[in-house]
């Protein structure tokens, strides 16, 4: 698709965080800038073979999402409700000033409100049926965060969900772009939301050995492109991003702070959680990214990695940017700081990569102290890296092989 059939560009107005680096987006950048892994023991996961993660900080609703009922709505949800609301406001934008039917939100998560299923679960083999909750379905489902964020913010055009798993938030990006682009709607709160930390999904992680195992340190657990990595730190969080076509924003003189250039998807077609050892559907994704940018490979100068500290990941993720960004661009992985957020992650990373965009400043990637030896990436590590960034791109892969690619360039 050439730049003349997908104009006007679209563009990043507002962004919301909610995440183990902190509530809110300024303080999530700060502690991502600064290297300082949030992992740790957690009680609630004593006992099991990874007893620590990444959870948000004092994450209270009564204090950050007041006026609603806290209390029949799952913490997948509530994070989102968070992360929306700030996106909004950082927009400049308010129900009251907007028109509702022409606003859509896509929201992507790979569970949805798991912890209550689980806890349901578990009130029907203890208590009987009679003591399942009337709202265990409408916590539970998972676009349901989508749907609370319509009624939240009286949004009231296309309201969507997707379910890629760890891409999910990626995903959810991706197709706003296109919604805007087709004219469906004028603003799109994009983004994703999960709430994974549980007993059951930490425990079935594990037996997967997809987890880190490094209980005695686990603030060093989590460690993308380390050559001592031993799986990922489960944890939660949300990103919501707002976005409209260029000229709206300028009209209403708002900050912008990336455009976003382009979009990629694809599936591996290999195997239910494993990655394609060639990386395939990785670099399909990339390159469809890149084509719908209008961009090259070599242009690349910035890749938020998907970087899982997982060994099967990180190896592949590492030799397709090797073998294809040819630029050598700067990597990072925000995930040494916040763990690994599943179907928020995506969200999560893009915002970060605009704010890369933005303020000129490459986050570290933390717990890096024995790069890869088998790919030759140019690592950002120890310390945050300043300098302008003119083409950035956020990987996000989950299970199923699935794949999605955002590509961010300044204003």
């Amino acid at each position: 698709m050439t730049a003349a059939c997908r104009r006007p560009d679209v563009v990043v107005t507002g962004i919301g965080l909610v995440t183990p680096a902190g509530i809110g987006r300024e303080r999530t950048w700060e502690r991502v800038c600064s290297g300082r892994p949030t992992a740790m023991d957690d009680p609630e996961l004593e006992g099991l073979p990874a007893g620590f993660s990444c959870r948000v900080p004092a994450f209270d609703p009564a204090v950050l999402v007041p006026g609603v009922q806290h209390w029949r709505i799952d913490r997948c949800t509530l994070l989102a409700l968070a992360a929306a609301r700030e996106a909004v406001g950082d927009a400049g934008l308010t129900p009251e000033t907007w028109d509702g039917d022409r606003v859509a939100v896509v929201m992507g998560s790979a569970a949805g409100g798991v912890a209550t299923l689980a806890d349901q679960q578990d009130r029907l083999r203890e208590r009987g049926p009679g003591l399942v909750s009337p709202l265990a379905l409408p916590m539970f489902l998972p676009n349901m965060a989508a749907g609370h964020i319509a009624v939240d913010l009286r949004a009231r055009g296309p309201n969507l969900h997707t379910g890629t798993a760890c891409a999910s938030g990626a995903t959810a990006i991706g197709i706003a772009v296109d919604l805007l682009r087709s004219g469906a709607c004028d603003i799109v709160l994009a983004g994703g939301a999960d709430a994974m930390v549980t007993r059951l999904c930490s425990a079935a992680f594990a037996r997967m050995g997809a987890l880190s195992r490094r209980s005695e340190e686990p603030a060093a657990a989590s460690r993308p492109f380390d050559a001592d990595r031993d799986g990922f730190v489960l944890a939660e969080g949300a990103g919501v991003l707002v976005l409209e076509r260029a000229p709206d924003a300028a009209a209403r003189r708002v900050r912008r702070y990336a455009t976003l250039a382009g979009h990629g998807a694809s599936a591996d077609a290999h195997h239910q959680t494993a990655p394609h050892p060639k990386g395939v559907g990785a670099e399909l994704a990339l390159r469809r990214a890149l084509s719908d940018a209008d961009a090259s490979p070599v242009e690349v100068d910035h890749v938020n990695a998907h970087g899982t500290s997982t060994q099967l990941n990180d190896r592949v993720e590492g030799a397709v940017i090797e073998r294809f960004l040819t630029g050598r661009p700067s990597v990072t992985s925000t995930k040494g700081v916040t763990g690994h957020t599943m179907g928020a992650a995506g969200a999560i990373e893009a915002a970060l990569t605009a704010l890369t965009v933005f303020h000129a400043t490459t986050p570290p990637t933390a717990n890096l102290q024995h790069p890869l030896d088998d790919a030759e990436l140019d690592l950002v590590s120890g310390t945050a890296r300043t300098g302008k960034v003119s083409l950035a791109v956020s990987d996000s892969f989950g299970f199923g092989g699935q794949n999605a690619v955002l590509a961010f360039r300044p204003v």
